[in-house]
Order: C-alpha cells, then structure tokens, then sequence
C-alpha cells in the first residue's frame, strides 16, 4: 500500500471510534446496530499495523465482553495477538473461533471441511474473506504456526471434547439431557482459565 493509502485506512479507522466514542457520550452505551465496532479489526490488518490492532481489540473485549461476533473476527484477533507474539491470547482466539465454527479452520489451514455446525455462515464469504486477507497480508508464518497449533495435545483435546459434545446435542431428544450437555460444553468453551 501506498503511503496516501494507509493514510486513508486511517483515517477510516479514527472515524469509526469517533462514531463509536460519540455513541456511547449521546446514549450512555453502545446502540451499534450497523456493526461499526467490526470494521477495524480487519482494517488494522489491511494495513498492517498489529499494535493498533491490539489495542481496539483490548477496547472491544473490555466494552463488548458478550459479544461473540463472527468466526472471522476471531480469527483476525488471533491474528493480531500473533502477529504481536501474544501466542497464549492467540491459542485462545484460535479455540474461540473453532468453538463458534470449526469450518474457519479447514479453510484457514486448506483441509477438507470435516465437520459443520452452523448454516448461518456462508462458506463462500469466509473462502472470500480468507483470499483477500491473504492478498492483503503475509500469514505464512500465522498459517503454519496454525498448523502446528492445531496439532497439539491441547487443542486435539478441546476439539474431540467439542465435537463429541455437538455430537450428542444433535441426537439428544429430552430437555434436561440437552441442558445438561449445554453445561458441558459452556464449561468446555469458557477459556478464562486457558
């Protein structure tokens, strides 16, 4: 990108957390129903500037804690904190993106789609996504320590418990067993012990 480029990005990102900062001053919180808090995460990456990256990332999780977002912002996230070699945090947004969509994962890392849990997301989108970040940025270092992530001990175990857990939410017919299996896997997908 060219230095006037940027430039404009910038200037993007300064008028979306003024957006934002006037929101929250006008309504005592946040009303963002056009989902303005979304856009600077990958704008940060478009640029390249991971430390900006890490610090809206910071704001967004301390003013928006329940929000879950999409597969794709956590995964830019667990991109950010790589990128500023934050390799705990990014395990961690690495497990919330596969807890919210497991396919992200076989796109990210080139593997078949093994298994689906959502319908709302659409895989041409996160394949799209996936290409123009790519484009956009150099991930092969990101892609293979991914690959090597998601071939360790740890995250073998989240995934297998995971999955197992969708397995038996599938086919569970009776309210209380389904509510216990939900337990389960609220335990199972609660990192803040990670």
């Amino acid at each position: 990108m060219t230095p006037k480029q940027i430039e404009r990005v910038q200037n993007k990102i300064k008028k979306i957390r003024k957006a934002l900062s006037d929101e929250r001053r006008r309504f005592g919180g946040y009303h963002d129903g056009r989902g303005l808090r979304y856009a600077p995460f990958e704008l940060y990456l478009k640029i390249q500037d991971y430390k900006g990256g890490a610090t809206y990332l910071r704001w967004f999780l301390k003013n928006f804690p329940d929000d879950y977002g999409f597969p794709t912002l956590w995964i830019m996230s667990s991109i950010i904190y790589f990128k500023n070699k934050k390799k705990k945090e990014a395990e961690k947004m690495v497990l919330t993106t596969f807890f919210n969509d497991p396919v992200v994962f076989n796109i990210f890392i080139d593997t078949p789609i093994e298994y689906v849990t959502s319908t709302h997301f659409n895989l041409d989108a996160i394949q799209e996504f996936y290409t123009e970040l790519q484009q956009k940025n150099d991930l092969s270092d990101f892609k293979t320590w991914l690959l090597d992530f998601t071939t360790t001990e740890k995250f073998l175990h989240y995934k297998k418990e995971y999955l197992l857990l969708e397995e038996k939410l599938t086919s569970s017919q009776k309210e209380s067993e389904r509510k216990g299996i939900l337990e389960l896997q609220s335990k199972l997908t609660d990192l803040s012990t990670y």
